[in-house]
């Protein structure tokens, strides 16, 4: 169990009502904002602190992974953002009757704040640049003291109930059927060609006869009969140009229980080959397929196209953030 804190003053109402967290994958600019990437990280089962309007007021427990999501509905006043794609969280939020206001409790909290990309300065001010921070394990302690029984019940409630099952990502289900339906009902798309690319979302068809003329077996498990494989897009089709979904090169043949860690980020691929395992992970499910977390494999380099494909999983579905070791 990690612990989060997330500022919701503009999205408390939608999120904690809606049972989630979105985020943008990168600010406005492109550039990479930590607050942001660390979505990337929280994992089932990881407590959340909700501060909005200088208090705390609520608590959530993670009910998924994050996952790709358009920007939701709600967050706005005409149509849904399909072009408009961040991380979500599913969360099960419960809503504080005796909430706190930090701000009273300083001299308790700030000898516990991290010393990067902490949540609050030192004299209990608010960041408005942070949206989501990990925050320390004593410092999450003593909001729950501060809180008292009803924030001790939900989080030691938790923990001693049965693991609940992981939702159902149905922001990215959604998603994908708005794409789906986009393709079927493409006027400027020949026949062929939208069949070959609907066949592209399940890795079969055209798309996966030309993964096949670059790779012969899945790079993880070495089975190579082609009826237990899937192509398994690198850059996913939700992601791409109906080009980059019947492109070769954004391929690669996998088995089903490989293909589904690729695709929800929980491996990728350097360049070079290396296998890269997220943090977020669960260890015992990955050695089962083949995975050995502590020493994973390398499988062998990749083409000029297939590496800058891999570099976009690696930016955009990898549960991996590059700033969460920077934290104290």
């Amino acid at each position: 169990m990690r612990f989060w804190w997330v500022n919701q003053n503009q999205t408390y109402r939608q999120e904690v009502r809606g049972g989630y967290l979105w985020s943008p994958k990168r600010k406005a600019n492109q550039a990479q904002n930590p607050f942001y990437d660390f979505m990337r990280e929280v994992a089932p089962g990881d407590v959340v602190f909700s501060f909005a309007d200088t208090v705390i007021c609520a608590i959530g427990i993670a009910g998924s992974h994050a996952y790709e999501a358009p920007k939701p509905l709600e967050f706005g006043v005409t149509g849904a953002y399909w072009d408009k794609i961040g991380w979500r969280i599913d969360v099960r939020f419960s809503a504080l009757r005796l909430p706190i206001k930090p701000s009273e409790h300083m001299a308790v909290l700030a000898p516990l704040l991290p010393n990067r990309y902490a949540p609050l300065r030192s004299n209990g001010a608010g960041l408005q640049s942070v949206y989501l921070t990990r925050i320390p394990d004593r410092l999450a302690a003593a909001l729950i003291d501060l809180l008292g029984a009803e924030a001790r019940d939900l989080v030691l409630g938790y923990r001693v109930a049965d693991e609940p099952s992981v939702a159902t990502a149905v922001g990215l289900l959604e998603w994908e059927e708005h794409e789906l339906n986009q393709v079927q009902t493409d006027a400027s798309l020949a026949e062929t060609d939208r069949q070959a690319i609907v066949l592209a979302r399940r890795g079969q068809g055209l798309f996966k006869k030309r993964v096949l003329t670059i790779e012969r077996a899945c790079r993880i498990t070495g089975v190579n009969r082609e009826e237990h494989l899937r192509a398994s897009h690198c850059k996913p089709w939700r992601d791409a140009t109906n080009e980059e979904r019947l492109d070769g090169e954004n391929g690669l043949l996998l088995t089903p229980s490989i293909d589904h860690l690729f695709d929800r980020g929980f491996i990728g691929f350097e360049g070079d080959g290396q296998v890269i395992v997220s943090p977020v992970a669960h260890r015992e499910s990955l050695a089962r397929m083949g995975i050995e977390p502590e020493h994973p494999p390398n499988v062998g380099g990749f083409s000029t196209g297939q590496r800058s494909f891999l570099e976009f999983h690696r930016d955009n579905v990898l549960l991996r953030s590059s700033f969460l070791d920077q934290l104290t």
